[in-house]
């Protein structure tokens, strides 16, 4: 049995999830883990994606998200349901508490798995610029697979609720999410089908208003290298890269980006990749499915004022 643990927000179930529990139906029968009463309401949704059996705990200390109790109930769940496998995001928050379960079992764990072949797992390593062929001895082996990685294709089962009663300290609950800032509606970094991103070569904080231009024109979102946080033009909340955000929209349009391996791993999931840039061999251009080589001060208007000109 395939045990998922299911990433939600206060019943919110996070679309990593989704491709968790398509990846875990390669494996075998799929079973799936919620931690809180506000998971409760997400057993049909986990149904859709293929699981059949949804094993409920509940509990005081699980109000909200909490790394140390989250970690503690999947190594009690792996103790109770005795899983071959045990499959968690490969988010902040899956790779958070699947380390935690498996200190706790005093097992490996395998982060960051985007295949499973013939029985080994490739795994992504040294921020992006390594794929390793690995395999896992352990009586159960615990997984996150990488964001993006695998399809959040469905395969709908009528999904069985069944509660888990878990015992853990209640001293474990002393880190726990207790507040949240509210993004501005639409969409996110994450989920946009089109995001415009800028990095160094922009120029200034300033130097973004024709890009902000052109995502909106395209129902996207701006997006930027890690040098333009650390000069302070942009929040962190947009930076796409290994210690940012990854994406997979529909077109990735990077600007003035060099390209760097740590973003390149932020980006590489992306559908199709324009860069646009002034040095023809830019890791970002020579990886870019197009690229226009030139002024991103005068090539990202041109692409505006063409958009707008199409539409009428």
């Amino acid at each position: 049995m395939i045990l998922v643990v299911v990433e939600h927000d206060r019943g919110t179930m996070s679309p990593a999830t989704w491709e968790a529990l398509a990846a875990a139906r390669e494996l075998g029968e799929t079973h799936a883990l919620t931690i809180g009463e506000a998971a409760d309401g997400l057993v049909e949704q986990i149904g859709v994606f293929g699981a059949t059996t949804v094993h409920q705990v509940h509990g005081d200390v699980f109000g909200d998200y909490g790394p140390e109790a989250w970690g503690a109930v999947v190594a009690e769940a792996v103790d109770a349901l005795h899983p071959d496998i045990v499959v968690a995001t490969g988010t902040d928050r899956g790779n958070e508490v699947m380390a935690h379960a498996a200190a706790r079992l005093d097992l490996p764990m395998v982060a960051n798995v985007i295949e499973f072949a013939d029985g080994e797992l490739i795994r992504v390593r040294w921020g992006g610029s390594l794929l390793e062929r690995c395999s896992l001895d352990a009586p159960v082996r615990l997984i996150t697979v990488a964001h993006h990685a695998f399809a959040a294709t469905e395969s709908p089962q009528t999904a069985t609720a069944v509660p888990l009663n878990v015992e853990i300290d209640p001293a474990l609950g002393r880190t726990v999410v207790r507040d949240r800032v509210e993004r501005a509606a639409g969409v996110t970094l994450a989920t946009a089908p089109v995001v415009v991103s800028g990095g160094r070569g922009v120029g200034s904080a300033d130097g973004f208003a024709p890009l902000l231009e052109l995502a909106s024109e395209l129902g996207g979102v701006v997006g930027c290298s890690r040098a333009v946080t650390n000069l302070g033009w942009r929040n962190h909340t947009d930076q796409v890269g290994q210690t940012g955000t990854r994406i997979a929209p529909d077109i990735y349009i990077a600007c003035g980006i060099s390209g760097a391996i740590q973003h390149w791993v932020g980006a590489m999931a992306s559908k199709k990749i324009l860069a646009i840039n002034t040095d023809p061999e830019a890791n970002m251009v020579t990886k870019a499915d197009y690229a226009v080589i030139g002024d991103l001060h005068q090539v990202v208007p041109a692409i505006t004022a063409e958009v707008r000109r199409r539409r009428g």
